[in-house]
């Protein structure tokens, strides 16, 4: 099942990441270029690293200039998540180019690759859930809690996974159809973003 794969990827990923615990660490993907493996690989260490900084700039202590720089690789972040949603995205579409769609096919509420995506940030969740867990200077009252919040993590995990089976194989047989819009952000963009247009 593609989600095994998926979530295989995405956990080999954030260990290899918590070797170092580093977010200049540069990714070393061990799949082979282009491969959808490769996207996922990539996908989520992004998200990864993202999620570290995001720790970071929470610091309430940070300098701000440090902060502004810090914003900078988060917005930075965004955009290659998004730009490897939409390459898992194009893998889909290449895929299933030839499917004819029933009379009948719908359109989901989301593409398989932004289901996905939220799959990588629960492993992300899961991941960092069980170090609270076995946190060796947390209280008992603590580890419980969060013990609760793992097991519910995990069950989401697995509905989501399903709900991804579900949904590619109804794109297969032509019960859903795809249609990807891409993403149209337009504060990066200087003709579209006024505060940097207006300054031209």
């Amino acid at each position: 099942m593609f989600t095994e794969i998926c979530n295989r990827i995405f956990k080999e990923s954030i260990e290899k990441y918590h070797q170092t615990d580093d977010v200049d660490t540069p990714v070393q993907n061990p799949y082979e270029i282009k491969t959808v493996e490769y996207f996922l690989y990539l996908k989520n260490w992004i998200d990864t690293v993202q999620w570290h900084y995001e720790d970071i700039i929470r610091n309430p202590n940070i300098n701000p200039e440090e902060a502004l720089v810090l914003k900078r690789k988060i917005d930075k972040s965004n955009q290659d998540r998004t730009d490897l949603v939409e390459l898992i995205d194009s893998y889909f579409l290449d895929k299933y180019k030839n499917v004819k769609p029933d009379a009948e096919a719908t359109v989901n509420t989301e593409s398989p690759a932004w289901a996905i995506d939220r799959l990588s940030i629960l492993a992300l969740k899961i991941y960092h859930m069980q170090q609270e867990v076995i946190r060796n200077d947390a209280s008992d009252e603590h580890k419980t809690a969060c013990e609760k919040k793992l097991n519910i993590l995990l069950e989401q995990q697995k509905d989501l996974s399903i709900a991804i089976e579900q949904l590619i194989n109804d794109i297969e047989a032509g019960k859903k159809y795809m249609k990807v819009y891409r993403q149209m952000k337009m504060y990066n963009d200087p003709s579209l973003n006024p505060v940097l247009y207006e300054k031209k």
